[in-house]
């Protein structure tokens, strides 16, 4: 969820979605009830709460298992799991507060973040699979962790340099919005493209 999208997904006056099933442009729709907000973020903060207790409970059962083999790639991405979907329950809850922060970087952060984790998480994977098949080819794999770092470095990179942007110019920040989810949404869609 990015800042400009919850606006929209709270129905401002400027919003492009359809009017909720079975009400009439002039009738708000069930959406536009705070109270109806206010439970689908908080049962959201509650789904990603147990995806992350899940993921911790993972991490510890894997580690007592294994503990000689130090941080695995299934490690961190159970890890990874756990930061994404805890940052989420964090932040759900407090949705109103966080899309009313005046800095508009913050703002953008505290959305945006939680993105960049699934899209480390996701590339992760892809590399374990990557790996997976090079070993199976007897192919070398000692850049492949490399260019997972390189590529990850490169995304947070770009997306830091939006945050900036948008803190600095707070003119062009429903442009950078629009640039960052299509940014966020590109690399998702290439970590999936490469698995």
């Amino acid at each position: 969820l990015h800042a400009a999208s919850t606006n929209r997904m709270v129905g401002d006056a400027n919003s492009t979605a359809p009017p909720a099933s079975g009400s009439t442009d002039d009738e708000p729709g069930w959406w536009n009830n705070p109270r109806a907000q206010d439970i689908t973020f908080d049962v959201l903060a509650g789904c990603y709460a147990i995806i992350a207790l899940v993921a911790l409970i993972q991490l510890i059962r894997i580690q007592r298992r294994v503990p000689e083999y130090g941080w695995t790639t299934q490690k961190v991405f159970h890890l990874l799991n756990f930061v994404c979907a805890s940052f989420r329950a964090g932040v759900f809850p407090f949705w109103r507060e966080v899309d009313a922060l005046p800095n508009a970087a913050a703002r953008a952060a505290l959305m945006d973040t939680p993105g960049l984790l699934f899209f480390t998480t996701y590339a992760l994977l892809v590399l374990f699979w990557a790996e997976i098949y090079h070993q199976a080819r007897s192919f070398p794999t000692g850049a492949l962790r490399p260019t997972f770092v390189g590529v990850n470095a490169l995304v947070y990179a770009f997306q830091g340099s939006l945050w900036t942007w948008e803190g600095a110019q707070p003119k062009v920040g429903t442009v950078l919005e629009k640039v960052s989810a299509l940014f966020l949404a590109s690399a998702c869609a290439a970590a999936a493209a490469g698995f």
